[in-house]
């Protein structure tokens, strides 16, 4: 993790760590060993990619796959790298949807294994091994998946940014439930945009007057709304993917595809779910050799509850904080992310733990860039860097979930939260 520091208030609805560490091995005295105490934190929170032909570059599924990587495992379970969950557990809102994170006694139980020598244990106490989808399988069910048609990226060639457009098949007005975008080479696609688009003739490569359904980046998981929520679909609507791709030194043939689950027919969710770029930070000035920082702020109009968090920068992205300034000019820290380029992760807030907000709310995004040598994503640190879509330039901005509510909403949203912290405003 690296060594940066934001501003840190008590944000709302602060949670305790993601879980203890398993098995007696958790006692200080006891030794920890694989079958008992070890296994079962890396079925939690690990063997999701590291099993056979999955995009890990190792196998954690035995014993003896794990020991010769016994030492590595240590130093990125400590440093916090691996698994890839970068929300810092020192700032903001801690309670998230589908965390795999490890709680400080579960890294303690895994140092302290690799420390006494990486023991075994008794097979016996091995847990029985998990079930897992294959790799690059839907994480929804979607009712209806919409493909893009075959694009043929040059084994060498600049940067390509284009759309395609294509029927949806939906032909009635559809609420989404949950989406995803599956890309077909994960290695070309940098990132995939798709919107619906309801004009019957549209502009080849305007999507100014579409409505945003989904992004794709690498390392990106599916977008599951909240109960009660969701985005309409209008009926016949098309589908735009806006796409960048980048060549790898072979030629590839990609097609992406969109997932979409819906809500049984004639069923309006009670809130409309917005996902929206927020807090850019406008021209990015990066100097060669050092750490900057950019704000990007986004006034909200109306009562709303955060659902999401996601951080976006490309390389030299370093950390990402989201802040709400209040109307009366108070401010707390919601959430604080050590941005990875290969990990676009949506933080879903837990539902009882998504931060609200009154009107006139300002959402304050902070980045920060590591133009220096000690950033290994950092391609060539003596070259200023600033703002572009190429993969070698730089963005910063937060893509935000929220849904409004009506004044009456949040007074009774605030009330309650009040009353289960015995009145603590």
């Amino acid at each position: 993790m690296r060594a940066y520091t934001g501003a840190a208030a008590a944000a709302l609805l602060i949670s305790g760590s993601a879980g203890t560490a398993l098995g007696a091995g958790s006692g200080q005295d006891a030794e920890v060993v694989f079958t008992r105490d070890v296994a079962p934190i890396l079925q939690r929170s690990c063997q999701v990619c590291h099993r056979p032909n999955n995009m890990a570059p190792m196998s954690l599924l035995t014993y003896e796959e794990a020991r010769p990587w016994a030492r590595s495992i240590r130093n990125k379970v400590v440093a916090r790298e691996m698994p890839p969950w970068h929300i810092d557990p020192k700032v903001g809102v801690q309670r998230f949807k589908d965390d795999r994170s490890l709680s400080d006694a579960e890294i303690d139980t895994i140092a302290r294994w690799v420390d006494g020598g990486a023991p075994r244990g008794n097979p016996a106490d091995l847990p029985p091994p998990t079930a897992f989808q294959d790799f690059g399988a839907w994480t929804i069910e979607p009712d209806v998946i919409v493909t893009s048609p075959p694009h043929t990226v040059p084994a060498e060639a600049g940067d390509w940014w284009g759309d395609y457009i294509v029927p949806s098949g939906v032909s009635e007005d559809r609420y989404i439930q949950a989406i995803q975008t599956r890309a077909g080479d994960l290695r070309v696609v940098h990132h995939a945009l798709t919107y619906a688009v309801t004009d019957p003739d549209p502009a080849p490569d305007d999507a100014s007057n579409d409505f945003f359904l989904n992004e794709y980046a690498v390392g990106k998981n599916a977008d599951a709304y909240p109960d009660g929520t969701g985005k309409l679909f209008p009926a016949d609507a098309q589908v735009r993917f806006s796409f960048h791709y980048h060549s790898v030194g072979e030629e590839v043939v990609d097609r992406t595809d969109l997932g979409l689950k819906f809500y049984p027919r004639q069923e309006k969710p009670e809130h409309v779910l917005w996902s929206r770029q927020l807090g850019l930070a406008g021209e990015l000035d990066i100097p060669a050799g050092q750490i900057t920082r950019h704000d990007g702020y986004q006034k909200m109009y109306l009562p709303g509850k955060l659902t999401a968090f996601q951080p976006h920068m490309h390389f030299l992205g370093a950390r990402q904080c989201l802040e709400l300034i209040y109307p009366d000019a108070t401010t707390e820290m919601v959430s604080c992310a050590n941005f990875d380029f290969n990990w676009h992760i949506v933080y879903n807030y837990a539902d009882d733990a998504q931060p609200i907000y009154p009107a006139g709310t300002t959402l304050h995004v902070i980045s920060y860039h590591d133009n220096t040598a000690a950033n290994r994503g950092n391609h060539d640190p003596r070259n200023w860097a600033g703002s572009g879509n190429r993969t070698i330039d730089e963005m910063a901005f937060g893509w935000i979930s929220w849904y409004d509510l009506s004044d009456e909403e949040y007074a009774a949203e605030l009330a309650a939260r009040r009353e289960a912290r015995g009145g603590a405003n």
